[in-house]
């Protein structure tokens, strides 16, 4: 089959609008938006790699009726209050692409949607195997995003011209994509579907993210690091880091790259206080420009981790909440493992069916949990009950709860 044209999609149709950056500016967006009509396309950019926060930098909203505008939340001060933007567009449906993403920096500016369209997983639904925001719009329109600025530092001020172009082209088709992709839920039979996710997505929108525990643990490189000492030394140069750059609102890894920390901590049996500088002094990382500024405060750190009783030194594992990762199951609960391969076997089946992705079918850790510790007796009713409590849809229930119950009866049987 011969490929669509394709075309770039260089400008917008009706011009790049110039920035919002004043009230006066604000209050004529907020009318026009107000007198516009139907569904509002919302995007935001962060600076993400480059700063410590994930702070919107400059959002886009589209509407039919009031065209495109371009809002610099910096300018409003920090932390900025949109709640009037918000309260403008309250009875419209907004559409973002791959929501979860822009949603916690929109709460943050008090943005927050009653009614949501996520084209990104809209498209998961339907079973598209890309769902990129340029690749669907380039499969359904025939036209191409120039991407170059996706991983730009939004931070900077002024914003370049062209990177307000491509700001401005990633709402031009938004709502058409919408209308697309609504038309092929209703077909297919998903509309119901992906209401109840986008519902999901609108109520969790405001939640505030629970802490990881030590999360330090997840420094690149951190499976060198053999012993509990080295550990500390992850720790304490992780933390140290972590204050500096939340100051600076700075990327951490832009002052001090994962892999220095580990790759010290990695020789932490042969580290003590009085070797603490010559240890910083010979990783070549330390020695950079951004993480020299800051010796004084690695050497601080070190001697901290080295100067730890034994009792203060942090475990090598911490028992995770859930059950263990699934490739020691054979040996821990041979059970549970037929159980798993059993359920994830007929979901992957009856995923392809319905032709969408398995982990949206049922998000995997709700099958890890309940194929470790099932309800006794694992009936339909009681899994379905099951996967309700952690959160899973109705949709998804009605299409799994059975299924499992006949993988969890096939797999428990085996063993």
């Amino acid at each position: 089959m011969a490929e669509p044209d394709v075309s770039y999609l260089n400008e917008p149709a009706d011009g790049v609008p110039p920035v919002v950056q004043t009230p006066h500016q604000l209050a004529r967006t907020i009318r026009l938006l107000t007198a516009g009509r139907g569904p509002v396309a919302v995007d935001a950019e962060r600076a993400h790699g480059f700063r410590y926060s994930q702070r919107a930098y400059l959002i886009q909203l589209r509407r039919a009726g009031a065209g495109t505008h371009l809002v610099d939340p910096i300018a409003f001060g920090q932390p900025a209050d949109f709640s009037v933007l918000a309260q403008a567009i309250a009875d419209a449906e907004w559409v973002i692409h791959a929501a979860s993403q822009d949603l916690p920096c929109l709460a943050e500016l008090s943005l927050l949607p009653k009614q949501l369209f996520d084209t990104e997983l809209a498209a998961r639904l339907l079973g598209y195997p890309r769902v990129a925001l340029g690749t669907m719009l380039e499969e359904l329109f025939g036209v191409r995003l120039r991407k170059e600025h996706s991983a730009s530092d939004w931070s900077v001020r002024p914003l370049p011209a062209e990177w307000l172009t491509y700001a401005a082209l990633d709402v031009e088709l938004l709502i058409e994509l919408r209308d697309r992709l609504a038309e092929d839920l209703l077909v297919s039979g998903k509309w119901e579907w992906a209401q109840q996710e986008f519902d999901a997505l609108v109520a969790g929108a405001g939640n505030v993210a629970v802490p990881r525990p030590d999360p330090w643990r997840r420094t690149s490189g951190i499976h060198k690091v053999r012993s509990r000492r080295g550990l500390a030394y992850v720790a304490e140069l992780w933390r140290t880091r972590d204050v500096i750059a939340e100051r600076l609102d700075r990327a951490p890894g832009r002052i001090l790259p994962d892999l220095a920390i580990s790759e010290l901590a990695a020789s932490a049996d042969a580290l003590g206080t009085t070797s603490a500088r010559s240890a910083i002094r010979h990783i070549p990382a330390f020695g950079r420009r951004q993480a020299k500024r800051f010796e004084t405060d690695w050497q601080r750190a070190v001697s901290h981790a080295a100067h730890l009783r034994e009792s203060d030194l942090p475990p090598m594992h911490i028992p995770g909440e859930g059950p263990p990762h699934p490739r020691i199951w054979v040996t821990k609960n041979a059970e549970a493992a037929g159980r798993l391969t059993q359920a994830r076997e007929a979901l992957a089946t009856r995923a392809a069916e319905l032709d969408l992705p398995a982990e949206n079918l049922l998000t995997p850790e709700h099958l890890r949990r309940i194929a470790w510790q099932p309800p006794n007796p694992a009936t339909v009713e009681a899994i379905d009950e099951a996967l309700s409590a952690l959160g899973a849809r109705p949709w998804q229930r009605m299409l799994t709860a059975e299924v499992i119950a006949r993988a969890f009866a096939s797999g428990g049987s085996s063993h």
